[in-house]
């Protein structure tokens, strides 16, 4: 059970806030101001996790490569580097086949229902945001990304090991959540109602970068790169930053995309972080799109 104590503001055009303090076991709380609880806390200090550091049900995941893990990481850390399961098939089958994939990859990481699983890599990056994502859409709430990564931790002088640790395997099968993920066939028959959020470079987004069988993006999605969802030490912005990033509409059906759907799940958080709650991430991303017969724009 997670308990947090903070306000948030659920109307950003009115000064009406509400305090979430216990909201787990508060039922009259609305369920839109649960959703946006939830996903306010899934961003955790540097001094909040070194306080709880030796707590058996904390899972702490290194998601960069097992080269810089080695090198030092964060102690008790396991080492997952998720860049190496990419996964761009949305068809019904690919879907599955990612839903499995993801179970187990949990179950080896030993995530069970009473776990608090934090990822982290070098600052609030794209492997750990694909880590947050993956464990929401498998409805595993107790998750969070460790804000400004390692290198906030040890700018901050936390201490590093470098013994490599092991897994506590368990068997966790997940439930996944339809509504935070998004195929292209989804894509493709509501390009003109969805708000799509390229969250590539410009020069990928326009054609002058290719890294598919063609140039281009989705047609009328926007281009924001996901590293400006970040600070230049690496962390989170604040809201009002991001506010001004993202002027849409708080009740917009949002699907964001990269590549590979790495930097999808960073702009993913950023927007949950502001309080939108109808928002997915194109599993298949434009390593899918661009190598198919869909339509795009340059």
């Amino acid at each position: 059970m997670v308990f947090v104590e903070f306000t948030i503001t659920y109307d950003r055009s009115s000064s009406k806030s509400m305090n979430c303090q216990n909201y787990a076991t508060n039922s009259q709380i609305p369920n839109q101001f649960r959703l946006e609880c939830d996903t306010r806390i899934m961003l955790i200090s540097v001094d909040k996790l070194a306080s709880i550091l030796d707590d058996p049900d904390v899972i702490l995941a290194d998601a960069r490569s097992f080269q810089e893990y080695s090198k030092g990481h964060i102690p008790g850390a396991v080492h997952m580097d998720l860049f190496a399961f990419h996964w761009i098939d949305t068809t019904i089958h690919g879907i599955e086949g990612f839903n499995s994939q993801a179970s187990a990859l949990m179950s080896f990481l030993g995530v069970a229902p009473g776990k608090k699983v934090i990822f982290y890599d070098s600052i609030s990056g794209m492997l750990a945001a694909r880590g947050v994502w993956m464990l929401m859409y498998l409805s595993h709430s107790n998750v969070m990304m460790l804000d400004g990564g390692i290198t906030k931790w040890v700018k901050d002088g936390m201490p590093l090991e470098t013994a490599s640790r092991g897994f506590e395997p368990s068997e966790f099968s997940g439930n996944p959540d339809t509504s935070m993920i998004s195929g292209f066939e989804y894509i493709r028959e509501n390009l003109d109602s969805a708000k799509i959020i390229d969250a590539r470079s410009p020069e990928e987004y326009d054609g002058s970068m290719v890294r598919a069988a063609r140039s281009g993006h989705i047609p009328n999605a926007i281009n924001i790169n996901w590293s400006l969802n970040l600070k230049p030490d690496g962390t989170f912005k604040s809201n009002e930053e991001l506010s001004q990033l993202y002027d849409i509409s708080l009740d917009a059906k949002i699907i964001t995309y990269c590549q590979g759907a790495y930097r999808a799940a960073n702009t993913f958080l950023a927007l949950k972080k502001l309080g939108y709650t109808d928002v997915s991430v194109y599993l298949g991303s434009w390593g899918e799109w661009g190598n198919m017969n869909l339509p795009v724009e340059v």
